[in-house]
């Protein structure tokens, strides 16, 4: 993940910190998987996930996102669809998203992923290929 902002093109608000991290994983036989952080999120105090204050537990959830599912693509090879099978967010389990509310364009070694969360609300990711030697 090289960025994550809200409203981009008005607000541009890092909605993950300033140096977010993330991974996005497409395979081949078309499943999708997301994680992504703040990873400058403070760390809890008791150093146990389990016992975690309501600010801990709070920050966490908002600095934090989880989720995988399969997609599809059009004749092109084109992103036309997503169905999110499990997410950490539990309103997303068993959503389908097409491009009316998500959108991904490759430049390069980037893709640049369009969501549109609410009327109000675009979330602009970017990403960047990695390479892996096989």
């Amino acid at each position: 993940m090289v960025s994550a902002y809200a409203n981009p093109k008005k607000d541009n608000i890092a909605i993950l910190g300033s140096n977010p991290n993330g991974l996005l994983i497409f395979t081949k036989d078309f499943y999708f998987s997301v994680v992504v952080n703040n990873p400058d999120t403070p760390l809890f105090v008791s150093g146990d996930r389990f016992n975690g204050t309501a600010d801990e537990n709070k920050l966490a959830v908002i600095n934090s996102l989880g989720l995988f599912g399969t997609y599809t693509v059009d004749s092109n090879g084109d992103f036309f669809d997503q169905q999110i099978l499990g997410s950490t967010f539990p309103n997303w389990n068993g959503v389908q998203r097409g491009r009316k509310e998500i959108t991904e364009t490759v430049e390069g070694d980037n893709m640049i992923e369009h969501l549109k969360v609410s009327e109000d609300l675009l979330v602009e990711i970017v990403w960047q290929r990695i390479k892996i030697d096989a």
